[in-house]
């Protein structure tokens, strides 16, 4: 039997307006996502994501990963240029891939987000998330 300690702490809400938003059900990939220094790999709400190798909707599993918001080639793995939607709630990913949901619709604080994101990625985002101070 395995055993694991959870401990649990208030999440960080990265909406505006918390009764206005679309999410879509996901499945998380663990790739591209570093261990911190308790060894857990966790993917905090905000974080950029997209479709694995494509986009999202295209995909049956509804398979997602973590973006790079440094920009990178269109289509390559991790490219913040495919950002789909960012993280609703953080996303434990330590054990493998992992459910989530992923914020297609809805207003934002930007200072609640876990890193800035590059115009790049805010461009991709904004047709359907819009970044409210």
């Amino acid at each position: 039997m395995k055993y694991t300690q959870v401990n649990y702490s208030n999440r960080e809400e990265i909406l505006k307006f918390p009764d206005h938003y679309v999410a879509l059900a996901v499945t998380v990939d663990d790739a591209n996502v570093a261990a911190n220094s308790e060894g857990k790999k966790i993917l905090p709400a905000g974080s950029p994501v997209g479709g694995v190798g494509g986009a999202t909707l295209e995909d049956e599993s509804l398979k997602v990963e973590k973006k790079n918001t440094q920009g990178a080639t269109a289509g390559t793995t991790g490219a913040g240029v495919d950002v789909e939607g960012i993280l609703l709630n953080d996303v434990d990913v330590t054990h493998g891939p992992a459910g989530g949901a992923m914020l297609i619709h809805g207003f934002v604080d930007p200072s609640k987000l876990p890193e800035t994101l590059v115009d790049d990625v805010k461009s991709n985002l904004t047709d359907l998330i819009s970044f409210v101070e």
